[in-house]
């Protein structure tokens, strides 16, 4: 998609957001911002994250098939995603994963994350559970109470030379390097970002360097998503 399509579609979406969201559209006519005069990205209003957390922000009046929320990590009030469509959902995350990383059925994947049982409300694990699903291999699934069982089967997919991906928060990352020292030779690292708490925050730098030396990876990759995003961003 060129610049110009992208930017189309974004004012598209504004004055459609600012027409059938009434939380935005005041939100947007309180800074005295006239939607006939948006002409570009760098002008469109964007809603504050406290939003998420103190209002219901919905676009048209549905009833809502998922109910994302944020990890609270940084305030005991969470964000909430009202998810209309989880079909829709589930086809954004999709189409992002295969650009960036081809067929999910191509790969093991392999979270340090909660189960859908123990955060069935997260986005991200929603994604990752939906890309393990289509992934085939009977390794996938998540190994975040079991570092000694995520060890074997990385050591046994390296084995094989098996592309695997490994999902993890920061600090369940850090604590797996740690405990289990690897070179990683077929095994893609992406960290989904957050100490959670349970450690003291990293700059980027550093983090990825301490993993990179650990794992045996020259890259650390990185997924980013909140739930007040329609999909993760690779």
């Amino acid at each position: 998609m060129s610049f110009y399509n992208f930017d189309r579609t974004a004012l598209e979406l504004f004055n459609f957001q600012y027409a059938y969201n009434p939380l935005y559209k005041r939100f947007v006519d309180s800074l005295h911002v006239d939607p006939e005069e948006v002409f570009s990205v760098n002008q469109i209003p964007f809603l504050p994250i406290e939003s998420f957390k103190k209002h219901i922000v919905k676009t048209g009046e549905f009833e809502e098939e998922a109910t994302f929320e944020s990890s609270g990590t940084t305030s005991s009030t969470r964000s909430k995603h009202y998810v209309k469509d989880l079909a829709l959902y589930k086809k954004s995350f999709s189409r992002g994963f295969e650009k960036f990383y081809g067929e999910p059925a191509e790969w093991c994947i392999v979270a340090l994350l909660p189960t859908p049982e123990e955060a069935g409300n997260s986005s991200l694990v929603t994604m990752v559970n939906g890309l393990i699903r289509r992934s085939m291999n009977p390794l996938s699934g998540f190994y975040l109470n079991d570092h000694q069982k995520l060890h074997q089967a990385l050591l046994h997919n390296e084995i094989l030379k098996q592309p695997t991906i490994l999902f993890g928060v920061t600090y369940a990352l850090l604590d797996f390097a740690e405990q289990h020292k690897m070179q990683l030779r077929h095994t893609v690292i992406i960290e989904t970002g957050g100490m959670k708490g349970k450690r003291q925050e990293m700059i980027k730098e550093d983090l990825y360097s301490r993993l990179q030396h650990r794992l045996g990876v020259n890259v650390i990759h990185s997924e980013y998503g909140l739930p007040d995003l329609m999909s993760q961003a690779f």
